[in-house]
């Protein structure tokens, strides 16, 4: 296989795991490398710090809304699903962006090879790899200002909370817990 084929521009993640703002930072493009790519292929660079601000400040009406509706927990809680709705997105995002980088590196070295895909393009028209090349170009940008949005939403749930953003994870079961549990829904049935 060629080696731009096969090589990956991040480390691989385990997608079966909970997202965490550090999937997220793994998968989605840094500044220096969205700015490259935005210059390589003239597009815009979305404001990172302007979108991770505002979703600070948005993080902040929506709990100045709740005017002492919930207690502290509550609101930890609720923060919490809000914040990992972000941070899933950026990572979904991120995920989404390295296929596609690893289609155009595919596409550009299996036509950089002769491949047989570029074969027979019209002049004047983009080839299969070009497209491919613009679309994870255009890819990049959404996942880059995905993950400050979900900067964010992580930088705001400290500021709430006074806590570290962290995904949910549900308490694992004990064989004595779930003995006790099969017992009491035992009691339900005749």
């Amino acid at each position: 296989m060629n080696q731009m084929a096969s090589k990956r521009s991040k480390p691989p993640v385990d997608r079966r795991k909970a997202p965490t703002f550090e999937m997220a930072v793994l998968l989605c493009p840094h500044q220096g490398k969205a700015e490259n790519i935005a210059a390589a292929y003239g597009l815009f660079v979305p404001e990172y710090e302007i979108i991770r601000e505002q979703h600070v400040a948005a993080f902040r009406a929506m709990a100045e809304a709740f005017n002492g509706a919930l207690n502290e927990r509550a609101t930890a809680m609720h923060f919490q699903r809000v914040a990992a709705a972000l941070v899933g997105s950026a990572v979904g995002a991120g995920n989404f962006y390295s296929d596609r980088l690893l289609e155009a590196r595919t596409a550009t070295a299996r036509a950089a090879d002769g491949g047989s895909d570029e074969h027979g393009t019209p002049i004047g028209l983009e080839s299969k790899a070009q497209r491919a090349r613009e679309f994870a170009a255009d890819i990049a940008m959404q996942a880059f200002a995905l993950l400050a949005a979900a900067h964010g939403a992580v930088d705001a749930y400290k500021e709430i909370t006074g806590e570290d953003w962290k995904p949910y994870e549900a308490p694992a079961e004990t064989g004595v817990e779930k003995k006790a549990a099969a017992a009491q829904i035992g009691a339900f049935e005749d």
